[in-house]
């Protein structure tokens, strides 16, 4: 215990960054030795009254920084854990579709490349906070460009994590009840509350995201990200199983044999044969490369595969004995798991159903058969998955909205409960009175995503890295320019992908996280 520590040492996100109150004694004379300008600190702030001034002290014997905002505890599993579940999202349901547009040489190198600019973009990320001592995205931006830049960072995070929320609950209230259909072998509901999914996905953010959105610190979620961790697992385990149990050309289920297979224990190979062949084989051969008028949706739906930077800062504040060099392990070792998972999933997922993938790739394992209950546990999984991401992502919209309209404000049990519990029922509203907004969510994730993942992180390392350093000219700097270029690149293809939907109706870009 340390008796000295306030209880501000700890925000909501496991961030201490706004009381110099509630600092250490070395801070407090660094302060008030600034205050007599007998301290001359080289990142200057016009605004004396935030912490950051003076989080970052120099070791002189391992000539090293060191972070004195808060005191980390979360090992380094745990944080992996934590940040591959905030990468994980339902994105990956789709990976299979996106493979079939792309073919398996195109995806795996698009795959590969997001996945090195996801670790590039960290590394920015990182470099910048170690350079100012800053552990928050929000104190980054308003380095690099003053209270706009800290607005612009906490508004992005805010509408992107409030949209990929809004996805994940919207998947609970569209999914669960046709896996408690299944399960019950009902066709149509018959009015239960049990079945009605408004009911379940107010039930499910009562009884499982509010208390999980509530803890204190983001590490103590590192359990039930591992939980949530493992049941993508499953789900990876199934589709390699599938893809040797379904022969292609694979047979689609008949309503002749629904009354059958419900009443009897015969085998899915028997069921196959009272159905009819979907295809011919002439789909049944895998391709390499394929360009078509869909491949090009694919490359948002990539780029945007590996969403976690609002969660890497937060994460990195509570690390154990944190480092720039650790905390890049934990993200390069987390997306390098995702990777794995995120192709293995495509590959065999395509592999199984070849053309016939649909963009959602467990609906395609009900067209064989809707009653399968490797695939109906397989569903409840992600389901479950998809919820426990829900905390996570929340955290640090609880952060952002705390630096907008609670900047220097200590921590408050009372505050935590009620911004969680007021982002929870606005999400909870929009989910059922209003699901089409989610739509605007996609237009809103298309400008927020780019900005989080390529353009901050650019833009703030080359405005907070001195020049004396990196001059404008430098290597580094020209790299990230150019990073910067590409987000706006992405950005640009996203939004124009999503009115032409919209102008035709198609639907065809898909959700990437």
């Amino acid at each position: 215990m340390e008796p000295a520590r306030s209880e501000m040492s700890i925000l909501p996100n496991g961030k201490g960054h706004d009381l110099g109150e509630e600092m250490c004694v070395p801070m407090k004379t660094m302060m008030e030795e600034e205050q007599n300008g007998t301290h001359h600190d080289r990142f200057e702030d016009p605004d004396s009254t935030l912490a950051e001034n003076i989080e970052f002290l120099p070791n002189s014997e391992s000539k090293k920084p060191r972070f004195t905002d808060f005191d980390g505890k979360t090992s380094f599993g745990m944080s992996v854990f934590n940040l591959g579940n905030a990468i994980m999202g339902s994105g990956i349901l789709g990976l299979a579709y996106a493979m079939a547009n792309t073919g398996i040489l195109l995806f795996l190198f698009l795959l590969t490349a997001v996945a090195g600019l996801s670790c590039y973009s960290i590394h920015l990320l990182l470099k910048s906070s170690g350079v100012v001592g800053i552990r928050s995205y929000e104190q980054l931006g308003f380095r690099a460009f003053g209270m706009t830049g800290k607005m612009a960072a906490a508004i992005a995070i805010t509408l992107q994590n409030i949209g990929a929320m809004s996805s994940y609950l919207y998947i609970v209230k569209s999914e669960f009840p046709l896996v408690l259909q299944a399960f019950l072998r009902t066709d149509t509901t018959s009015g239960e509350w049990y079945l009605n999914g408004n009911y379940l996905v107010v039930l499910v953010s009562i009884s499982i995201i509010l208390p999980l959105a509530l803890m204190k610190q983001l590490g103590y979620l590192g359990y039930s990200s591992g939980f949530s961790l493992s049941c993508m697992v499953f789900f990876l385990s199934a589709v390699i199983y599938k893809k040797f149990q379904i022969l292609c050309p694979f047979e689609e289920f008949s309503a002749n044999s629904t009354l059958t297979h419900a009443q009897s224990n015969i085998t899915v190979d028997h069921a196959y044969h009272n159905s009819h062949v979907m295809e011919d084989d002439s789909h049944c051969h895998p391709q390499m490369f394929t360009v078509n008028s869909q491949t090009a949706y694919t490359i948002p739906i990539l780029a945007f595969a590996f969403v976690c930077h609002p969660e890497v800062l937060p994460i990195y504040t509570e690390l154990r004995n944190p480092t720039q060099k650790k905390m890049q392990h934990v993200s390069n070792i987390s997306i390098l798991i995702m990777y794995t998972m995120y192709f293995l999933a495509a590959l065999f997922g395509y592999l199984t159903f070849y053309t016939n993938v649909e963009p959602e790739l467990l609906h395609t394992y009900s067209r064989i058969d809707p009653y399968d209950t490797l695939i109906l546990c397989v569903r409840l999984a992600v389901l479950t998955a998809v919820t426990l991401t829900v905390p996570i992502v929340l955290f640090p919209v609880r952060r952002a909205i705390q630096e907008m309209a609670f900047p220097n404000k200590s921590f408050n049990w009372i505050r935590h409960t009620a911004i969680a519990v007021v982002l929870l029922t606005l999400i909870n509203m929009l989910v059922i009175f209003a699901p089409n907004i989610l739509g605007i969510f996609g237009i809103i994730g298309a400008t927020s995503a780019p900005c989080l993942i390529f353009i901050f992180p650019a833009v703030f390392y080359i405005r907070i890295v001195p020049k004396d350093k990196e001059p404008m000219r430098s290597t580094p700097k020209i790299f990230a320019a150019c990073f910067a270029g590409l987000g706006v690149l992405f950005m640009i293809m996203s939004l124009s992908f999503i009115i032409i939907d919209w102008t035709t109706g198609s639907g065809s870009a898909l959700g990437g996280h």
